[in-house]
């Protein structure tokens, strides 16, 4: 190994070690107690060390945010061989749900939290393409329905950003513990029961599913 390919791994790996400790201090004291200079601290680092690999706090959540994404897109990648359209928005759903509950802290720093959203606005032509690569799964699955005969007439933009509103909306109060509203009896298992209803809303909007 090259002085050069090793200084380049070295880079690499102390990159990786400021993104995990930004994740773990995240996970146990929430966005606002991180600091670039907690995580110095906790590496044993300067926080000017920190600055030669990101911009600020906000450049940091947004590496984290993609590695949220990078783990969403793999969740749906799993529903690519379901044939049958509708079944795999069905399939999207219950698998978008599944991530939020199972990953409540990058779920919440992916969609709710603003500073990796922040950090996208500093730069004049970036990009947010993982949040589009799983965003674009679900406006083909809807388009191929439309295909199919459902949701005739319906803009597939539009009615994939209502879907995924209805199912990001049960998430953020999942995962934000806003559903002490709901009698004791339905509050068990809510977050699933909420994307069945979501679904049966979906079927009853075209004869054809129903059949």
């Amino acid at each position: 190994m090259t002085i050069a390919s090793r200084k380049e791994r070295q880079k690499e790996e102390l990159r990786t070690k400021i993104l995990q400790t930004a994740k773990e201090l995240f996970m146990e004291h929430g966005f606002e107690q991180t600091s670039i200079r907690n995580i110095a601290e906790r590496i044993e680092y300067s926080p000017t060390t920190i600055y030669l690999y990101f911009k600020d706090k906000d450049d940091i959540f947004h590496a984290l945010h993609l590695e949220g994404f990078r783990l969403i897109n793999q969740y749906f990648r799993a529903l690519e061989h379901v044939a049958d359209p509708f079944e795999r928005l069905k399939a999207i759903s219950r698998a978008y749900i599944n991530f939020a509950i199972e990953n409540g802290e990058f779920y919440d720093l992916m969609f709710i939290i603003r500073s990796p959203i922040n950090a996208l606005k500093k730069e004049d032509d970036a990009k947010w393409e993982e949040g589009m690569r799983a965003f674009g799964f679900l406006i083909n699955t809807i388009k191929e329905c439309i295909q199919k005969g459902y949701f005739t007439g319906m803009d597939p933009e539009i009615l994939a950003f209502t879907v995924w509103s209805m199912v990001h909306g049960v998430c953020s109060l999942e995962i934000r513990n806003r559903c002490d509203v709901v009698s004791e009896l339905n509050r068990e298992n809510l977050a699933t029961k909420a994307c069945d209803t979501i679904i049966q809303i979906l079927e009853r909007m075209h004869p054809k599913s129903l059949q």
